[in-house]
């Protein structure tokens, strides 16, 4: 049986400094977003996203980062567990963490829809076949077996033939506007660096170092 307590990685690859770092969250998170791209890592958009249900229970679950403005965007089915916790409660938070960097940032803040017209350009940019399978699926849905499934995207891709696949009424964007967002370095002997970004009342950043 493996020693889950022994296993661990001291870390060396970089530092962090308040000195270093953009005096806007979003620009030092392009910053590091273009270095894991650069860095050529297994899917450097793949984040994590944690929502809390009306009844005060957490949920996480792996989706893809799809677009970066004031906030964060990803696509996904509106009637789906997360889609459901994120209609009664809109605060969310986001993980990033690339290994091979030594990186994770953490951003907190509240989720709104992206606009109709937003999720209507980013469908259609997608494969045909994920286009079929927005359709296909009830996220988050009990269903029988696998073959339902099978069944339903055969009749699907039957009914549309060539034509323009619509996006279902029930799938499309949210954002994640920031109010809080940590960097994390990893550092030698557990004494990692963490630079926090805090949103102020006059909608300004306040930067501070934490303690690891």
């Amino acid at each position: 049986m493996t020693d889950i307590a022994a296993l661990r990685e001291n870390y060396t690859k970089g530092s962090l400094e308040v000195s270093d770092v953009s005096l806007s969250p979003i620009d030092q998170f392009q910053k590091w977003f273009d270095e894991a791209v650069s860095s050529e890592l297994l899917e450097p958009n793949a984040l994590l996203l944690s929502t809390v249900s009306n009844e005060g229970k957490p949920s996480a679950r792996v989706v893809l980062l799809k677009g970066l403005d004031n906030g964060f965007k990803f696509y996904t089915n509106y009637l789906s567990r997360k889609g459901t916790e994120l209609i009664e409660n809109p605060n969310a938070c986001i993980t990033f963490f690339w290994n091979e960097l030594e990186r994770q940032v953490r951003i907190e803040g509240k989720i709104e829809k992206v606009s109709s017209e937003e999720s209507d350009a980013y469908f259609q940019s997608r494969p045909k076949g994920s286009q079929i399978g927005a359709w296909t699926s009830n996220q988050s849905m009990v269903i029988e077996n696998r073959e339902v499934l099978e069944e339903r995207e055969k009749h699907l891709i039957e009914k549309f033939g060539d034509n323009p696949i619509p996006r279902p009424p029930h799938w499309g964007g949210y954002r994640l506007v920031p109010t809080y967002i940590e960097f994390w370095q990893g550092r030698p002997s557990r004494l990692h660096d963490r630079i926090a970004y805090t949103l102020l009342e006059n909608s300004e950043w306040r930067i501070e170092r934490l303690s690891p």
